[in-house]
């Protein structure tokens, strides 16, 4: 009889479940030495790994991602339209993930003397961290502009903290491989494209990696009540974040610039959003988008095919608004309180490296250690929020796919592409083939 395989989400569900159990029961066992020096060292292996493909992961996207948009020369009002709504949503939504984790104030919740601790267990070198945070106070305004251009390729590709510079020359190499010419870029083009997909196979075996990685990092907390409950509200901060894009800004867009109602726009994606949730996967559920966008909401396939596979690549407003309240977060939870300087940076980081993110499980988790490592933090503070990071992941995918089928809609609309009457009653082909 064949055994049915364990999914990884479910290993990495039983690596949290465990991991917590040993958080909280280490140290009235007596274990926390032995945790210290045999279970710790495997979470920082976990770490180190994820930071050590960040920078490759970065050049590799962005360079074939940005490489890929050529087809803007022939869609080029398409393709203007698109990128321009993916940014202003993307943006949107890290700005409201920041807005409110700086009114809640999750982290907070956690007494000076468990931020200590923190400190102890997290951050050797957090006095390192606290200088890089408070570091734009005295600098001038255009600052983060000019920290974005490196001045040596090499310097900046050498420390994770440059990852905005990373951006900034992998999206130049981009644009300028669409510039150059075409048959003499062509073996670069197919290098970018091979490499890129060998950085994704890195990436899916460092996660089958992930169960042993969450459990370690888990077990090495000291885990308590009082961390549960920032965990739960830090938890209730996402998911607020998340409603708003999906029960507010979306609505208001469609009702703005189209004429779908957006129970019905709902109703259309429902199939797609179910399998996002399930999968965790923008670019697994990308086949099944692009159905219930032709079939049930009425956009041409000429929009949906052009659209859609962008936004798995370069929009991921759920993801997004993760990444700006996590961050606050964890700094929150150091005792760092984030300059203004600093939390655009976040913004800023977040909006470029989504360019770049592989519309996988676990790719958030990458996004979010260029984050934190942009502002000066420590990535070890990851462990605060891998045990509830699989169900926020499954919830900020389906806001993902959404965002993605919301623009489509928008800009079908504005090229006569968008079938209102199908649009408007997606009963009459939710069913077909």
């Amino acid at each position: 009889m064949k055994t049915k395989k364990i999914p990884l989400y479910a290993k990495i569900l039983i690596g949290m479940a465990l991991g917590l159990i040993w958080g909280l029961s280490n140290s009235a066992l007596g274990l926390t030495g032995f945790t210290h020096n045999w279970i710790k060292p495997f979470g920082t292996i976990f770490i180190n790994s994820l930071k050590l493909i960040a920078v490759p992961l970065i050049i590799v996207s962005l360079v074939d991602g940005v490489s890929n948009l050529s087809d803007v020369s022939k869609l080029s009002r398409i393709g203007g339209k698109t990128i321009g709504l993916y940014m202003f949503t993307t943006v949107l939504a890290i700005s409201i993930g920041l807005v409110l984790v700086n009114i809640i104030e999750p982290g907070k919740l956690l007494s000076a003397e468990r931020r200590d601790s923190l400190h102890k267990n997290f951050a050797s070198d957090l006095k390192q961290s606290i200088t890089a945070a408070h570091s734009t106070h005295d600098a001038g305004p255009l600052q983060p502009l000019v920290n974005i251009v490196p001045d040596n390729f090499f310097n900046a590709a050498s420390d994770n903290t440059n990852m905005l510079q990373i951006i900034f020359f992998s999206i130049l190499f981009g644009v300028a491989m669409i510039l150059a010419n075409k048959e003499k870029v062509q073996p670069v083009k197919s290098f970018f494209d091979g490499a890129n997909a060998v950085i994704l196979s890195i990436v899916d075996i460092i996660m089958r990696y992930a169960p042993i990685g969450v459990f370690a990092l888990l077990a090495s907390l000291s885990i308590d009540l009082e961390l549960m409950k920032a965990l739960s509200v830090y938890s209730l901060n996402v998911v607020l974040g998340l409603a708003i894009m999906m029960f507010a800004v979306y609505p208001t867009l469609l009702k703005f610039f189209t004429k779908v109602k957006y129970k019905e726009f709902i109703r259309g994606i429902l199939p797609a959003q179910i399998l996002a949730f399930s999968t965790s996967s923008s670019a697994a559920t990308l086949p099944v988008t692009m159905d219930c966008a032709e079939k049930n909401l009425g956009i041409s396939e000429e929009v949906s095919s052009f659209v859609l596979p962008l936004g798995a690549t370069i929009n991921m407003d759920g993801t997004s608004i993760h990444q700006g309240v996590s961050a606050v977060f964890i700094a929150q939870a150091f005792g760092i309180d984030l300059t203004l300087g600093q939390q655009l940076t976040i913004l800023m980081t977040a909006v470029l490296a989504s360019i770049g993110a592989a519309a996988v499980p676990g790719a958030g988790i990458i996004m979010l250690i260029i984050v934190l490592e942009s502002v000066g933090l420590d990535p070890a503070g990851l462990a605060l929020i891998l045990a509830v990071d699989r169900p926020l992941d499954m919830l900020r995918t389906a806001v993902n796919i959404t965002g993605d089928s919301a623009v489509a809609s928008i800009v079908a609309t504005s090229e006569n592409e968008l079938n209102i009457a199908t649009a408007n009653d997606p009963t009459t082909n939710i069913n077909k083939d």
